[in-house]
């Protein structure tokens, strides 16, 4: 009877453990983002659910041996985090054989927020180090099915705004291809076709939480965000060579791409490669991302300085303490301070990072003295991309948009350095 009462309450506790993981899982794809708890999105436990890889010291190591460039603080800060094949990627260009970026933007809002900006300004910072083509795809149509006060021009209009938010981030000219899928249709649809073929109704409920209410849009969607991943798809830029691919992204984003992945093998195709990133946290804490559809979550590149002010000394959530005497005896609590996790995000300077972080927990730095310096960071940030958007014209659009040949092998090959 004991040995049985035992067992029973073994199964019992096992039962209570299953259900609190089960309550405790963050919610986490292509369309909602909510963590279980205040510090944020658990990404241990997402890379096993995802069936991706974490990236490694040991792979930083190889990424500065075969670049010979330090990597980017979002990389040493783990702000990108995970990634699938991203060792071959590099074994690629340490033979010097070319590959190229790929990675998009969903135009459902005229203006972008800070974000949006992440795998831009990451992507971006790819260019420079392996001078390689980077593709930019602008989902209007995806927008149209998804947002129902939305009608197609609205969503071609923000996907033009969006564009030239996305070029005052610097990328190359010579070395960019951006463009509105309504505009591309006809390059992506052969592979779109060929992905499509090969994905079930089954399967795109199962990834993408689709069910029979949904307009039929949603499901046809998918295989037209796979069709960039291969280089089949842009035939002015790689003309027949199969060239690999690599796809910077949030990794709400990955559903997509393992999709595409398990298409590719089927239709003899390259799998892309992934990086993925962390999400930007709301202004309001780390339990959701930044949205664009709530104001007072967001900090937009349209932001004056006074709003940017305002915004993050009157919503972000601080780990500080109620009171001064009480903050300088414990400290903050770091993980779901937000104005720390942003200066993560915008302050490079690795030293000044830690030594903030140190005072901060300490007690040592008050919640309004980091805020201070998160606010004159950010202010400087949007202010130097609104100068660099505001010489946008029609002119400087046509360049990055228009179909043309580029050149898809990097410099350094040609010059054999």
């Amino acid at each position: 009877i004991k040995r049985a009462y035992h067992m029973e309450k073994k199964v019992t506790e096992e039962v209570k453990k299953e259900e609190k993981a089960l309550v405790e899982e963050d919610e986490v794809d292509p369309f909602n983002i909510k963590a279980a708890t205040d510090k944020g999105v658990d990404y241990d436990k997402l890379i096993k659910r995802f069936g991706c890889s974490k990236i490694t010291p040991e792979l930083l190591e190889k990424f500065e041996k075969v670049t010979g460039k330090k990597p980017h603080h979002f990389l040493r800060r783990g702000i990108f985090f995970s990634h699938r094949d991203l060792d071959k990627i590099l074994d690629v260009y340490a033979a010097k054989k070319p590959f190229y970026i790929y990675t998009g933007r969903g135009p459902s809002s005229e203006a972008l927020h800070l974000g949006h900006m992440i795998p831009f300004m990451f992507t971006k910072y790819l260019q420079d180090v392996f001078d390689v083509p980077v593709i930019v795809q602008l989902t209007d149509d995806e927008k149209y099915y998804h947002k129902f006060d939305l009608e197609i021009e609205d969503c071609r209009k923000f996907g033009i705004e969006n564009i030239k938010d996305i070029i005052a981030v610097g990328f190359n000219p010579e070395k960019t291809f951006i463009f509105r899928d309504t505009d591309y249709i006809a390059g992506l649809y052969e592979n779109a076709l060929k992905v499509g073929k090969h994905v079930t109704l089954s399967q795109v409920k199962g990834i993408f939480g689709f069910n029979d209410s949904d307009n039929i849009g949603k499901f046809g969607f998918p295989p037209i965000q796979a069709a960039p991943s291969f280089s089949s798809t842009f035939p002015h830029i790689f003309g027949k060579a199969s060239v690999p691919c690599l796809i910077p992204q949030a990794i709400d984003q990955d559903p997509y791409f393992r999709m595409t992945r398990d298409a590719a093998v089927k239709i003899n195709y390259l799998k892309p490669a992934c990086i993925h990133s962390v999400f930007f946290p709301a202004l309001q804490g780390l339990k959701g991302k930044m949205s664009g559809s709530i104001a007072t979550s967001s900090i937009f590149c349209t932001d004056t300085e006074k709003e940017i002010k305002t915004k993050i000394n009157k919503y972000a959530l601080s780990g500080g303490q109620k009171t001064i005497e009480e903050h300088r005896a414990k400290g903050a609590d770091l993980e779901v301070d937000v104005a720390y996790h942003y200066l993560k995000f915008f302050m490079d300077d690795d030293a000044k990072f830690e030594e903030i972080g140190v005072k901060y927990k300490k007690g040592e730095l008050l919640t309004g003295e980091v805020k201070a310096i998160l606010i004159d960071i950010l202010q400087k940030f949007v202010k130097k991309h609104q100068e660099n958007r505001a010489k946008i014209d029609e002119e400087v659009l046509k360049k990055y948009m228009s179909v043309r040949p580029i050149d898809p092998i990097p410099k350094a090959f040609k010059t054999g350095q």
